[in-house]
C-alpha cells in the first residue's frame, strides 16, 4: 500500500505539471485549476507515503519518476526533443531509485 500511495503522488505531480505546460504561464483558468489542484494532492500523498517512507527516499523517488514521466510525455505529447545525454541520465534515475529501493535498508521492503 506505501508503495501505491507513493505512485499516486506521482501520478498527480505529473499530471500537474503537464498541465502548467497547457497553462500557458496560468493564463488559461482550466489547466491552471488542474494545476492547483493536483499539485495539491501529490503534496498531500506524498506527506501520507511519509508515514512508510523516510523523507528522502520518497522524495528521491517521487522526483526522480516524475523528472522521466515528464520528460516522457515532453517527448511525446509537446515534441520536445531528448538528446543521448537527457537519456543517459534519466537512465541513471531510474537506476538509482532501483539501487534504493533493492539494496537500501533505509526503503521500505
Amino acid at each position: 500500500m506505501p508503495y501505491a500511495i507513493l505512485a499516486l503522488a506521482i501520478l498527480a505531480e505529473t499530471i500537474g505539471t503537464t498541465a502548467l505546460q497547457a497553462s500557458q504561464q496560468f493564463t488559461r483558468l482550466v489547466p491552471s485549476l488542474i494545476v492547483v489542484i493536483s499539485y495539491g494532492v501529490a503534496i498531500y500523498l506524498l506527506s501520507v507515503s511519509l508515514r512508510t517512507f523516510p523523507v528522502g527516499i520518497a522524495y528521491a523517488i517521487w522526483s526522480g519518476l516524475g523528472i522521466v514521466f515528464i520528460a516522457v510525455i515532453a517527448f511525446v505529447f509537446f515534441g520536445q526533443k531528448l538528446d543521448l545525454p537527457a537519456i543517459l541520465g534519466m537512465a541513471l534515475i531510474i537506476g538509482g531509485i532501483v539501487i534504493i529501493n533493492v539494496f537500501s535498508k533505509t526503503a521500505t521492503h
